[in-house]
């Protein structure tokens, strides 16, 4: 079982979403265009709040950790990212419904708040697998899990729709545990 949860290095510190500071990423948040990828909505606050509410509640059915994120190095909140459908019994997790502010896109952030998240899922947590899901247009999140290892296992064809109606394609990555043991150990 996962119970609360801090991740932090030099550069990132991961902490648990709540409704007590879920504000702090309102203005991130209210980017235009931020999940332009994603079938959430978050750029009011009552949308944010919603967001933030469903998140928790399928943090209670054990199936999602949300964490916000905090930039050390920008001292600002930086958005938001999950451990999300979660399977216990077959140890896979998808870490997922990431987004930060486009101020710390291509900053390094989002490299280092994966490696915590994936060396904690795989280390600490004993899961086997964890996965991603991307939206096929969505190149730059593509090449940052490829970065990291993850493998383009298949496609899932027109399965979710976004806020604008339109139906995606998902792009399913997954790194494996000795997958992850063997590319630390190269590094």
């Amino acid at each position: 079982m996962i119970r609360s949860i801090i991740l932090e290095n030099d550069r990132v510190r991961l902490s648990p979403l709540t409704l007590n500071n879920y504000t702090k990423l309102q203005s991130v948040a209210a980017e235009h265009k931020l999940v332009q990828y994603s079938p959430s909505d978050i750029e009011t606050p009552v949308a944010l709040r919603t967001y933030v509410k469903i998140a928790l509640e399928q943090q209670k059915q054990r199936s999602s950790f949300p964490f916000i994120i905090y930039d050390k190095q920008a001292r600002a909140y930086a958005g938001c990212t999950r451990y999300m459908n979660i399977d216990h019994k077959n140890k896979v997790l998808e870490i997922g419904s990431t987004w930060i502010g486009e101020k710390f896109q291509g900053s390094g952030l989002n490299k280092q708040m994966k490696h915590l998240l994936i060396n904690h899922a795989f280390n600490i947590l004993g899961f086997e697998k964890v996965s991603f899901r991307i939206d096929e247009r969505n190149i730059q999140s593509r090449k940052a899990v490829e970065k990291l290892g993850a493998i383009l296992e298949g496609i899932l064809r027109e399965n979710i729709y976004l806020l604008d109606g339109y139906k995606r394609n998902t792009c399913c990555y997954g790194i494996l545990k000795n997958e992850w043991e063997n590319l630390l150990s190269r590094d």
